[in-house]
């Protein structure tokens, strides 16, 4: 929401400066996003006289001026058609930023003869859409003047944050009454004119939920030129482009008051206006010219023949005002705010007017909205208004609620003086009565209890004044707060720091596309930010492999990334770590050689360490296929706890997944799903006593002949299985092919317990190991 200080003080009476409007504006809750003052970027153009104006010898369109900016006569090329001698007009000395252009004037020589600055059109300074000719001012404007002194262009603009819940604040007005009950001023009463009016109103009626009361008044008869300096002024100072009378009418009410109208060529319509429900598959051009195909249910305002308007959204190109309109209808309705903010969601539409509507605009300001506008336009463009036209009534919904001034210390912390807090809300246009039954504004939808009411009280007080009180603590120890999951996700977050892993942070919302090879999404957002940002992500790896795309194409040899998040299922929600590697394994190098990809090993042993951390069993996982549709066939796989549960998947990533990602070569990944993790609970904060083996273990090696079907896991298992109270790990530390056979080597750790192995032993556990491993196919190769 943006306004200048002069339009503000036009509701304020005020002498505050406007660092104290400002600091106010924060104080009260409508935070300052920015100050910036338009007179700043003109302050080097002056008023200047055209004294003599020549053919260019060398260029037809071209002449050479003699300019007097207050300093004597200088010569200026220019090719402006108005340029002539005698107009007054602004110039820019050598030196100076033309904003429009995006130049920096010097002298320069144009077609052989020098210029010495340039006279500006309204483009140029960014005041206006004028490009046919430089600027034309009054005879008497005072030459050598700052034209930004001259033109009143100095006035400061204010650009402030409102949040949804403040409606009111979306007007100038709204933001003067909150300054006007904190103490800055007082706020101006509204003069709301009375017009007669002559002969039958506008034919309009309302057949729309959406659309509960719809006002319209006739003026026949007006002349739409250009608006006022000053209108026009105001609006381009806060990006508002000037465009007619009559447009420029309606936005300056609806930044002014906070009241969107809408202005209809009643020549280009055909018959009565009537809101009512769209028709499914009926289409409108609307004023930014996009055609817009619209479903059953939404709000339109049309004629006997067609739609015109999105009702509280954006009018029609058909039945827009021109130059050439002589006669108008003023449409001034009431919207239903959710009925409004549906459709925009829908037609991915916005405007000034939908921010305000949805947010909920004054319902009992109907005629009063109508009438300032009308005054405006009889003003600004002549005519004569016809008598207004009350379609439908608007939802006033009143409520009043008992109010208890103590509240402001038990809910608020601070203590205000009853007659203070009166004092406030009726400056805030509240109704208190003498039982402190507190009413408020109808443009106050947001306020619904007390609770609300001393959120109002304090902010205006100034919530600075409420003194900082610290929460009581336990004396002794804190009782640790952390919860398990907690605990988890840090263990497993500084085990992937720690293994060289860089830690990203991604959207949980990605696009339909990114969703579709893990299964799609089962979450999909009714008012996305974006279509890229409309599905709650099912996987941690669409956000991952974004963020690794953009470090490859930004140079980067090796992607090493880690994400701790959610994933979002049918189910609900499930914390997960996922796990990217792409780029350049090692490094090239003298001692490396040629740099190597990441393969799926390398994704199995960050799975398996990660898991590790985590506390989970990695020797009693499994190691089985079917990873899913995203993961290559044959090079991926899942470690599960038996035959359904899935702690993690890895290996690479499907070649098709990677294509949708623009990712070029192999990409190894792993997603750790840390909600399946069996919970393990806590007995207390000390660590078990350290007890090493008071002997040392024994190693025994075995190599196999195996079946070419026999997975290295399950030949493992096996072995591990043989004697689970001397075997205490067992591993594969060679594998080799040689005419069709091949071996698998193990090596086998053996943990002897009160007293050593004998011979005897070995034999005996040697013997079990290879009856377990001959169970799976496997034998001794000799």
């Amino acid at each position: 929401m943006k306004f200048t200080l002069g339009w503000l003080r036009e509701h304020l009476d005020t002498d505050a400066t406007l660092d104290q409007v400002v600091d106010a504006l924060t104080r009260i809750g409508l935070e300052v996003e920015g100050v910036h003052n338009p007179g700043d970027t003109l302050a080097p153009f002056r008023v200047a006289r055209i004294l003599s104006a020549e053919r260019h010898p060398q260029a037809d369109k071209l002449q050479v001026l003699s300019v007097d900016a207050g300093d004597g006569p200088l010569q200026v090329v220019c090719g402006a058609p108005n340029a002539r001698a005698g107009l007054i007009g602004v110039f820019g000395a050598p030196g100076t930023h033309v904003p429009g252009a995006g130049i920096t004037l010097k002298v320069a020589a144009i077609r052989g003869v020098e210029s010495n600055g340039m006279m500006c059109s309204a483009r140029e300074l960014e005041i206006g859409e004028g490009h046919d000719g430089i600027i034309e001012l009054p005879a008497d404007a005072p030459v050598g003047e700052s034209y930004a002194d001259y033109a009143g262009l100095t006035d400061p603009v204010i650009d402030v944050s409102i949040t949804p819940n403040r409606q009111d604040c979306m007007g100038v007005r709204g933001i003067a009454r909150d300054l006007a009950a904190v103490g800055l001023g007082t706020l101006r009463p509204l003069t709301v004119p009375s017009i007669p009016g002559d002969g039958p109103g506008p034919d309009v009626r309302t057949d729309a939920p959406g659309c509960p009361a719809f006002f319209a008044q006739g003026v026949a008869g007006v002349v739409n030129g250009e608006s006022p300096d000053w209108m026009r002024r105001r609006l381009t100072a806060i990006g508002q482009k000037p465009i007619s009378a009559l447009v420029d009418i309606t936005n300056y009410v609806m930044i002014d008051l906070g009241r969107p109208l809408h202005v209809y060529d009643r020549a280009k319509l055909s018959g009565g206006l009537v809101a009512r429900p769209a028709r499914a598959g009926e289409q409108v051009v609307a004023l930014n010219g996009k055609t817009y195909t619209l479903s059953e249910g939404m709000t339109v305002i049309a004629d006997d023949v067609a739609v015109h308007d999105i009702g509280g959204i954006m009018g029609g190109e058909h039945s827009g005002v021109s130059h050439d309109t002589t006669d108008v209808v003023i449409e001034c309705a009431f919207f239903d705010p959710d009925a409004i903010a549906r459709t925009g969601q829908a037609l991915m539409l916005t405007s000034d007017a939908r921010q305000r509507f949805e947010r909920g605009v004054d319902p009992a300001f109907l005629d009063d909205g109508l009438a300032i506008a009308t005054r405006l336009v009889l003003d600004l463009c002549g005519g004569t208004a016809s008598t207004v036209t009350r379609a439908g009534e608007a939802p006033l919904g009143t409520r009043t609620y008992t109010y208890d001034p103590a509240l402001a210390q038990t809910l608020g912390g601070l203590a205000i003086d009853p007659a203070r807090q009166r004092s406030i809300l009726e400056l805030l246009g509240f109704t208190v009565g003498d039982d402190w039954q507190v009413t408020p504004p109808t443009w106050r939808r947001d306020v619904d209890g007390p609770a609300d009411i001393v959120e109002e009280v304090i902010r205006i007080e100034g919530i600075d004044k409420v003194a900082p009180v610290p929460l009581p603590r336990t004396p002794g120890v804190a009782t640790p707060t952390a919860t398990p999951e907690q605990k988890l996700e840090r263990r497993v977050r500084r085990a992937a720091a720690a293994r060289g892993l860089d830690e990203a942070v991604t959207w949980s919302f990605i696009s339909t596309a990114q969703a579709a090879p893990f299964g799609g999404g089962d979450w999909t957002l009714a008012n996305p930010i974006s279509e890229e940002l409309k599905v709650m992500r099912p996987s941690l790896l669409p956000g991952i492999l974004s963020a690794t795309e953009r470090n490859l194409r930004r140079g980067a040899g090796t992607v090493r990334l880690f994400e701790i998040g959610r994933r979002y299922l049918a189910a609900g929600e499930h914390p997960t770590l996922g796990v990217v590697l792409a780029g350049d394994r090692l490094t090239r190098g003298w001692r490396t050689g040629k740099a190597g990809a990441f393969d799926a090993y390398d994704a199995k042993a960050e799975a398996l360490a990660l898991l590790a951390a985590a506390g989970a069993p990695v020797d009693n996982l499994q190691v089985m296929g079917e990873a899913g549709a995203a993961w290559h066939p044959g090079q991926s796989g899942t470690l599960r706890l038996g035959p359904k549960t899935i702690l993690a998947r890895f290996g690479m990533l499907h070649p098709a997944l990677l294509k949708a990602f623009d990712l070029d070569g192999a990409v190894a990944g792993v997603e750790l799903y840390l909600d399946a993790l069996p919970v393990k609970r806590g007995s207390g904060f000390m660590r078990p006593a350290y007890a090493p083996p008071a002997l040392q273990p024994v190693r025994r090696d075995f190599a196999f002949l195996v079946p070419p079907t026999l997975t290295a896991d399950s030949l493992i298992r096996a072995v591990r299985g043989a004697d689970k109270a001397a075997i205490v790990a067992a591993r594969v530390f060679d594998v080799f092919e040689r005419d069709g056979e091949k071996s698998v080597a193990v090596e086998v750790v053996l943990q002897p317990g009160d007293k050593s192995f004998t011979d005897a032993d070995l034999k005996a556990i040697a013997d079990k190991v290879v009856a377990a491993a001959a169970k799976q196919g496997a034998s001794l190769r000799v």
